[in-house]
């Protein structure tokens, strides 16, 4: 049963160990229902991309899970021809990816990357996009906002941001057994719709797209495309 609780210390270990824990359940079960709100998004982000004439292009991933179905769309586009740098907190989650994009990981074309989103460190103006599918949702949101501002300096000039968030506004809310799984304690966070918009604006992205768009898992999203200024 869903409660309001605090953000426990241990928040990163639990999230690691709830996704190496779920993550065939979590595939199996939210795969198809999630996949295509994000591959219509994942879409619209490509042709803002393709509209830049580059040839190749930088993509970071935040949570890209088992690599499908977004970061293998990005990895088998073919213009521009996208570099994917694909973060996760679940090793279980990484390992499944490394099966799914064997190709491109033996290319070189994704660089899989394990640990916390918020940890990262990238030289600024490292990236053409940044994208995070249901799992800034993860991170506490005082700490998205930290996030955000890191997410702004990794942008290149005119880089493209694209991330879902949640509606509601709650500090924190638990799932003791997600998806029915022992071990699914799970945690979610969120400033709400307005709140995440402006959290994305106030960080210096101009907002291009800001959309409500309600899954099938009976839970709502915000979804924002936003653009770095050149």
């Amino acid at each position: 049963m869903a409660k309001p609780t605090t953000v426990p210390g241990d928040l990163k270990d639990r999230m690691k160990n709830c996704y190496d824990a779920i993550a065939h359940t979590y595939n199996a079960k939210l795969g198809n229902v999630l996949d295509n709100i994000r591959l219509n998004y994942v879409n619209r982000l490509l042709s803002l991309l393709k509209e830049t004439g580059r040839a190749d292009a930088t993509l970071l991933e935040l949570g890209c899970g088992a690599g499908v179905p977004s970061t293998k769309t990005f990895l088998d586009n073919p213009t521009p021809s996208i570099h994917v740098t694909a973060n996760d907190l679940s090793t279980v989650q990484l390992d499944l990816a490394r099966q799914h994009l064997a190709d491109h990981v033996e290319s070189g074309k994704v660089t899989l990357i394990p640990g916390d989103m918020l940890a990262l460190d990238f030289p600024p103006r490292s990236f053409d996009a940044v994208t995070g599918f249901y799992s800034i949702i993860h991170l506490p949101r005082d700490e998205q906002v930290l996030l955000m501002q890191k997410i702004v300096g990794w942008l290149k000039p005119g880089g493209y941001f694209l991330a879902n968030f949640a509606d509601e506004e709650q500090e924190s809310h638990v799932m003791e057994k997600w998806l029915g799984e022992e071990k699914g304690w799970t945690f979610w966070s969120g400033w709400g719709a307005e709140g995440s918009a402006k959290m994305v604006a106030d960080a210096g992205l101009e907002v291009l797209v800001r959309e409500t768009r309600e899954s099938n898992v009976d839970a709502t999203f915000l979804w924002v495309v936003a653009r770095k200024s050149v």
